[in-house]
């Protein structure tokens, strides 16, 4: 879990406007970042199933808010995809 410094830290280079919690984009960076820590766990903990579950939803629910991205605003989409560090879809 994220403390809200790191939120806050990782919002600051997506945001859109001062006050960005919400937007695609900042929700995009942040599963992200949760993404990757609870990755870590699993690795120490690889029978962890309800962390496992966990990270599934986590995947899927970043996965609709892309696809949502790329069809509204395709400039977004790449940069963000760049910011985070994923590949582009082929």
């Amino acid at each position: 879990m994220l403390t809200k410094e790191q939120k806050e830290e990782v919002i600051k280079d997506v945001k859109l406007h001062k006050d960005d919690t919400g937007s695609a984009a900042a929700q995009i960076a942040l599963l992200s970042e949760e993404i990757k820590e609870l990755l870590s766990h699993l690795k120490k903990h690889p029978k962890d199933l309800h962390s496992k579950h966990g990270l599934l939803k986590m995947v899927i629910k970043r996965k609709k808010l892309l696809k949502y991205l790329e069809k509204t605003d395709k400039k977004l989409y790449s940069a963000i995809i760049k910011k985070v560090g994923l590949k582009e879809k082929a």
